[in-house]
C-alpha cells in the first residue's frame, strides 16, 4: 500500500482529512476525523496505561504549551535549534540539506554536519535538486525551528515568546516540584503527552513529518552510573510496546547512532524504526540524555536541581533516560502494518483492517438483522453496552455489506440482533479477522467484550 492509497483510504472511511478543506486547505496541517480521533485517544489512553499507570516509579504531567522565554535559551533551542536549508536557484525549491544528500544516497550520514561540511558533499557527490534534476544551489544556511509569537495587548508592549518545539522540557523545569510534592525518591520517571511544533523546512509524507504533532514523552531520572541498565531497559520495554500493540516484528528494527549521530547533549540514543512505504524510517528514539538539560536550567536559574540519593544520602543531578514517540507517527505505523486486501473462498475481497482490538477504533458494531423487526432491541442493546465499551450502531444496507464496512475500519467484533435474540436473549458474535460466528447470551457480552478487548 503506498502513501497516495493511504491517504485517499484514510479520508474516506474518517481516519484523517486535510486542515482546512473547505477553503483549499494548509499545507501540512490535518484533522482527525470520528475514527481518527477514537484510535488517537486509545493509543496515547495505552501508552499512558503503560508507561505511567503500569509502573511504579512513574507519575504524570500536563506542563504548559507557553513557557517563560529563558527556558529555550537555557536548552538551548533559541540558539541552536535548527535545520540545514538549502535552496535551489533554478526552481526555488526548499530542501533541508541533510534529508538532500541521505536521499540521493542513503550511506551518506549527513545528519549533525555542519553547513560547511553538507555543502562540501553536495559540491562533491554534484547532487541535483530532486525537484528538477540541476545542480544550483545557494549555501547551506541554519534555519531555526521555532514557532515565535508575542504575549500581550499592544506590540510595543508585547514579549517575544515560542510554541514548545518538545514536552522533555517542560518535564525539567517541574522536576524538583514534583519529586517534593511526591516525595519521589531516584530511581523515578515523569511522562506526559502533549502538543508541540516545529516549524519544519520539508514537511511531508501525510502525517509523517508535520509541523504540529503530539509526543508522548517520558524523563526517566537515574542515579549517573545506572543509565546505561536503564536505557537497556527502555529500549526492551519500547519495543515489546509495539509488539503488544500487535504490530509485525519484521517491521520494525532498532538502529544505534554512532559516535557521529549523537546529538549533544547524549551519550547513547538508538532508534526504533518503522517500515513505512518509502524504507524504514524513525517511529520512537530512546536517547540517554545524561545530566545535560539540569544542568543548564541549574545554570540558567541559579536554582539547585540536585536531588538526594534513597540510599546514599549525597545529592547530584540525576541522568535522564528519554523515550520519546510521536503518536502521529505511530498511528500511521498501526494503519499500514494493519492494513490488508483479502480475496475470500467465494472470490469476494475484503479490507482488513487488523488492528489489535484495544486499538481499533470501535470495539464493536451492533446490527440489527432486519431493522423493521430488530431494530427497537438492536438500539436498546447498544445504548446499554455503550456505557462501557466505544461502539457503533448500523441498520443500513444488507448485512454482509455492514461487515465489511466494519471489517474495512478495523472494527474486531460485530452483534447481530435476530429472532433468536427476541425469543430467548442470545445474539450472533461475529469476529473480523476468522469471521467465526457464534451465539452470546446478551447478560455475558460486557464482561466478554472486556476481556476480548484487553490490552
Amino acid at each position: 500500500m503506498d502513501m497516495e492509497k493511504m491517504v485517499a483510504y484514510a479520508k474516506q472511511h474518517g481516519f484523517v482529512f486535510q486542515g482546512s478543506e473547505l477553503y483549499g486547505g494548509l499545507a501540512n496541517t490535518w484533522d482527525y476525523g470520528p475514527l481518527g480521533a477514537l484510535m488517537k485517544n486509545r493509543v496515547k489512553a495505552l501508552w499512558w496505561q503503560r508507561f505511567i499507570q503500569e509502573d511504579l516509579r512513574t507519575v504524570g504531567l500536563d506542563s504548559s504549551i507557553l513557557m517563560n522565554p529563558a527556558v529555550w535559551k537555557a536548552s538551548g533551542h533559541i540558539d541552536g535549534f535548527n535545520d540545514p536549508l538549502i535552496d535551489c536557484k533554478a526552481c526555488r525549491a526548499r530542501h533541508r540539506a541533510d534529508h538532500l544528500i541521505e536521499s540521493f544516497d542513503a550511506s551518506l550520514h549527513a545528519d549533525g554536519l555542519t553547513p560547511e561540511a553538507l555543502d562540501a558533499i553536495i559540491k562533491e557527490k554534484k547532487i541535483p535538486c530532486s525537484s528538477c534534476g540541476k545542480h544550483d544551489f545557494t549555501p547551506v544556511r541554519q534555519f531555526n525551528l521555532m514557532f515565535k509569537t508575542a504575549q500581550g495587548v499592544l506590540d510595543a508592549q508585547s514579549q517575544a515568546i515560542y510554541l514548545r518545539p518538545e514536552t522533555a522540557q517542560g518535564i525539567f523545569v517541574n522536576v524538583k516540584n514534583i519529586q517534593r510534592a511526591l516525595r519521589l525518591k531516584v530511581p523515578f520517571g515523569i511522562g506526559q503527552i502533549g502538543k508541540s511544533f516545529r516549524n519544519e523546512i520539508t514537511p511531508g509524507n501525510f502525517i509523517f513529518r508535520t509541523r504540529e504533532f503530539e509526543q508522548m514523552e517520558l524523563e526517566f531520572f537515574c542515579k549517573p552510573g545506572d543509565e546505561k541498565r536503564w536505557f537497556s531497559h527502555y529500549k526492551n520495554a519500547s519495543k515489546q510496546f509495539l509488539l503488544d500493540l500487535g504490530i509485525k516484528e519484521d517491521n520494525i528494527q532498532l538502529r544505534d547512532h554512532d559516535a557521529t549521530e549523537l546529538s549533544h547533549y547524549s551519550d547513547a540514543t538508538t532508534d526504533i524504526d518503522f517500515r513505512y512505504p518509502w524504507g524504514f524510517d524513525e517511529l520512537w528514539g530512546i536517547a540517554s540524555r545524561t545530566d545535560f538539560d539540569l544542568k543548564q536550567h541549574e545554570t540558567h536559574s541559579g536554582e539547585d536541581l540536585r536531588l538526594r540519593d534513597p540510599e546514599t544520602n549525597e545529592t547530584y543531578l540525576p541522568y535522564v533516560i528519554e523515550p520519546s514517540l510521536g503518536v502521529e507517527r505511530l498511528f500511521l505505523a498501526l494503519l499500514f502494518d494493519a492494513y490488508k486486501e483479502e480475496t475470500l473462498e467465494d472470490g469476494e475481497t475484503r479490507i482488513n483492517l487488523a488492528l489489535h482490538p484495544a486499538v481499533a477504533p470501535y470495539s464493536v458494531a451492533v446490527f440489527p438483522l432486519i431493522k423493521k423487526y430488530h431494530g427497537e432491541a438492536a438500539q436498546a442493546l447498544a445504548s446499554t453496552l455503550s456505557k462501557s465499551i466505544e461502539l457503533v450502531y448500523d441498520d443500513t444496507g444488507k448485512i454482509g455489506k455492514r461487515y465489511r464496512r466494519q471489517d474495512a475500519i478495523g472494527t474486531p467484533f460485530a452483534i447481530t440482533v435476530d429472532d433468536e435474540t427476541l425469543s430467548n436473549q442470545t445474539v450472533t458474535l461475529r469476529e473480523r479477522d476468522t469471521m467465526a460466528q457464534s451465539r452470546v447470551n446478551v447478560k455475558d457480552l460486557p464482561e466478554l467484550l472486556r476481556q476480548k478487548t484487553a490490552f
